[in-house]
């Protein structure tokens, strides 16, 4: 009983809060190109300056491993030959954002040695560096471990280790789509997972190494391979792989 009147509080104050705020952007996906005046593709491995892209991953990042269709961002990691190669695109310097709900609806790829993500990264980064600028990881998936979401934080106070996380079991997290959110104020960020509140990071003390999240932070979406979280071993046969994305929104 205790449980269900919990359950019931969140899910009213979860309603509360977004009757309060507006939507201020949303991404459709119902283009027939990604459009470059709001998001930019991140090419190559990440070399000279971020080989690997700073995780050991092993994918090859192109403009041609994603498609849109039937109002999703399509991103499809797949092996030409002896490269792996996906897509990955941000906001930056186009779409920043400063607290609020952001919230993306998607579908998961599955097999062992895909990652994909919804996160967020300090606008500043260019200035400050990582993990300086800080990391909001509102969706991270495993396929080496099913069935789990992984919510983190990355600060300086951390030294950009995985200390401010949580991961939470769904068992049926790679069947159809899922929403994915965080509510994030001056004061902590909250993490939900549809409906589901996962996890909340709301630091005693806040400065600059240890709540870098006073600042615009813009969006990205990808899908590795491999890497250091990823694992490094990849399982071809489950290629190709898809990971589809409904949406995108910003509510403050």
């Amino acid at each position: 009983m205790k449980k269900i009147i919990l359950l019931l509080m969140i899910s009213s104050f979860c309603h509360a809060q977004e009757v309060k705020r507006k939507l201020v952007w949303e991404e459709n996906f119902d283009e027939k190109k990604i459009n470059e005046s709001v998001w930019n593709y991140e090419l190559g491995d990440g070399c000279p300056n971020l080989c690997g892209w700073g995780n050991n991953e092993r994918q090859l990042y192109t403009k041609d491993n994603h498609e849109i269709k039937d109002g999703n961002f399509i991103i499809e990691a797949k092996k030409d030959g002896n490269k792996y190669t996906s897509t990955k695109i941000t906001t930056k310097g186009k779409k920043e954002f400063l607290y609020g709900r952001i919230e993306a609806r998607a579908k998961l790829p599955v097999g062992h040695g895909l990652w994909p993500a919804f996160w967020m990264l300090g606008a500043n980064i260019d200035e400050v560096k990582w993990p300086k600028t800080g990391e909001i990881d509102i969706l991270e998936y495993i396929g080496r471990d099913p069935h789990m979401v992984y919510t983190t934080l990355h600060t300086q106070d951390s030294h950009g280790n995985t200390i401010n996380t949580k991961k939470t079991k769904f068992e049926n997290i790679e069947e159809g789509y899922h929403v994915y959110a965080i509510e994030w104020d001056k004061d902590k960020i909250d993490f939900f997972v549809d409906t589901e509140l996962v996890y909340t990071f709301n630091p005693p003390v806040k400065n600059e190494d240890t709540w870098p999240f006073d600042k615009p932070f813009y969006i990205i979406v990808n899908l590795a391979i491999g890497g250091n979280f990823g694992g490094p071993d990849v399982d071809d046969s489950v290629l190709p792989q898809k990971f589809y994305v409904d949406y995108v929104r910003v509510y403050q």
